[in-house]
């Protein structure tokens, strides 16, 4: 479970306009979370799993959990 995504250059900013340009937005910026958050799992700072119910829990070397959402980061300890 490992998202790769890449950054927009320096300086570069983006025109948001209609509902498809939000969602591609959601969809970067989720990639962008989903790829930093994969570092942390490969540097050992945290695990993550998918839970019965099809969410993504993730477990910090720290002793935080979240449960990762479609739109939404919840912290459950």
């Amino acid at each position: 479970m490992r998202a790769m995504a890449s950054s927009p250059a320096a300086g570069e900013t983006r025109q948001i306009h209609g509902k498809a340009d939000v969602r591609r937005h959601m969809d970067d910026a989720k990639s962008l979370v989903l790829a930093a958050i994969g570092e942390w799992v490969d540097d050992g700072k945290a695990e993550w799993s998918r839970t019965a119910s099809g969410e993504i829990e993730l477990r910090l070397s720290t002793g935080e959990v979240f449960v990762l959402g479609e739109a939404s980061v919840t912290r459950i300890a």
